[in-house]
């Protein structure tokens, strides 16, 4: 199984983050107040982010990586 670089774990939570910034609907249950980065970053370590990584390979071809 691939995984997740730093590099693109850090652009699936700060595109996240901005998503909730304007207003998209936390996929967690929010007990406190957090900043959207601090959900956005919930949201990762607990795997419900529905997006996913298309890493493309040097030989011309893809490999799709889905976050949950």
């Amino acid at each position: 199984m691939t995984t997740i670089t730093r590099f693109e774990q850090t652009r699936i939570i700060g595109a996240r983050a901005l998503q909730l910034a304007f207003g998209a609907p936390a996929l967690l249950e929010n007990k406190k107040v957090l900043s959207p980065y601090e959900l956005a970053k919930a949201e990762f370590d607990e795997k419900v982010i529905p997006l996913s990584v298309i890493r493309n390979l040097p030989n011309g071809q893809f490999i799709r990586i889905e976050v949950n």
